[in-house]
């Protein structure tokens, strides 16, 4: 049985989401700021399947194909790090959304009292 939404989403501690938006936001810049070049390289080396030497040329291609498959992952990752970056920054705009609709809330609530109390008033002064 699937919880409904609602549910879902009182189970969900908003208040340390709205708090660590911030650090998120961050973490994020400081991702997108890192320089590739502080990731230490990896070894492409393979295992041999029989005991011959390759041929230049079999080297020549594994080289290439390593190489593709390195730009490949490489930008792979920089798309990754925009995104990170981009889902922080719409989060810090979603927080700060959710603070001012908090205090509007809040602005109501007391607009709300107020007004109950002043036709509260208007009905003793009608009635009694």
């Amino acid at each position: 049985m699937a919880i409904p939404w609602l549910s879902a989403l009182k189970v969900i501690p908003w208040g340390d989401v709205i708090s660590h938006a911030p650090s998120v936001l961050e973490k994020a810049r400081d991702l997108m700021a890192r320089k590739p070049a502080d990731v230490p390289p990896h070894s492409m080396a393979t295992p041999n399947v029989h005991d011959d030497v390759p041929s230049l040329g079999e080297l020549k291609n594994r080289l290439l194909a390593a190489s593709v498959q390195l730009d490949e992952l490489q930008q792979r990752q920089i798309q990754l790090t925009q995104t990170v970056s981009e889902l922080a920054e719409q989060n810090a705009g979603l927080v700060s959304a959710v603070s001012g609709l908090r205090q509007t809330l809040r602005l109501m609530v007391v607009g709300l009292a107020l007004s109950f109390v002043g036709l509260g008033a208007v009905a003793y002064k009608l009635f009694f």
